[in-house]
């Protein structure tokens, strides 16, 4: 029985969505494992007529492509294409990766019915993530921060996921709840994360199923104000999920990291800082038990920044 709906949210990139959904239509035993392909142009201002013209072509594709009603960003897009699929387990793809191996779907097929921990069923998977240019493994997109110690590992439990490429349970995602829809831009993985967490779910990684990104080896250079949502995002999450003592370190070292990438830029530094400062006072404190910082403990996970 197919179980995977591959939910993409797509933002002027209609080259590589094309290139993405051609890489899934190569894919092995399809109709096995792929219910349906939930396609979110995410209101781009570029136009996918290349896109459209490929879809009509390909009516063996279970593609059903929808117009966002204006740019949602990340986590609004997915809060959006989520009630029109309804495969068991829902795999998230950035627009602009690829899928080499034909036998991708029957390996991450097996890794969802692996067995992680005994007491707490598997609510979300990463997978093995490198770099379309030169091959190697991208560290931004491995779900651990000790990726010296890890990165060998064929699969591990870890405590968040990354965003361009996971798998969730759908059982998982309504327990928790949907992405906040307060989070424009970055750091919305880590708020559902916790919330898998603290509703009895693990999260784990099976490095068997890789696929390619095509962000550069070089790394892409946030802007200041990506940067800034991240910064203020991250204080959120922290704040509602951690003890308090980790909200003050994510919020202080964070505001070094920003402005380090930023380049010193201050036209955004200080009105994230005001918007920090108002998170006690604006955000309702839901932090987690001590059975979920048991399990943060046991994965190695970085709580302070």
């Amino acid at each position: 029985m197919a179980e995977f709906s591959i939910i993409i949210i797509s933002y002027n990139r209609p080259g590589d969505t094309l290139d993405l959904l051609d890489s899934i239509a190569r894919l092995n035993h399809r109709a096995l494992y792929l219910k349906e392909i939930i396609l979110v142009n995410n209101a781009s201002t570029e136009p996918y007529t290349v896109v459209e013209s490929y879809l009509a072509s390909r009516s063996d594709l279970p593609v059903e492509y929808l117009l966002a009603p204006g740019n949602l960003g990340v986590a609004g897009g997915r809060n959006y294409a989520v009630p029109h699929s309804s495969g068991k387990w829902m795999l998230f793809l950035d627009d602009d990766v690829v899928i080499e191996d034909p036998e991708f779907l029957s390996k991450l097929s097996i890794a969802t019915k692996h067995s992680f921990m005994e007491h707490r069923p598997l609510g979300a998977l990463g997978v093995k993530v490198r770099y379309f240019d030169n091959r190697e493994l991208q560290v931004t997109a491995f779900p651990h921060k000790d990726f010296e110690h890890y990165q060998h590992m064929p699969r591990f439990l870890t405590s968040y996921y990354v965003g361009c490429a996971h798998v969730l349970l759908r059982e998982a995602w309504n327990a928790a709840g949907e992405y906040p829809t307060d989070f424009f831009y970055g750091m919305e993985e880590y708020d559902l994360s916790y919330r898998l967490l603290a509703r009895g779910y693990c999260i784990g990684y099976d490095g068997s199923a890789e696929l390619f990104h095509k962000e550069s080896p070089l790394g892409r250079t946030p802007r200041p104000v990506q940067l800034s949502m991240m910064w203020v995002n991250k204080s959120k999450v922290a704040w509602k999920y951690l003890p308090s003592f980790y909200f003050v370190t994510t919020a202080c070292l964070w505001a070094g990291f920003y402005l380090k990438k930023s380049g010193f830029n201050l036209r955004f530094f200080f009105s994230s800082l005001r918007k920090i400062m108002r998170i006690p006072l604006s955000i309702k404190r839901t932090p987690v038990g001590a059975d979920v910082m048991n399990y943060l403990k046991a994965v190695g996970a970085r709580k302070w920044f």
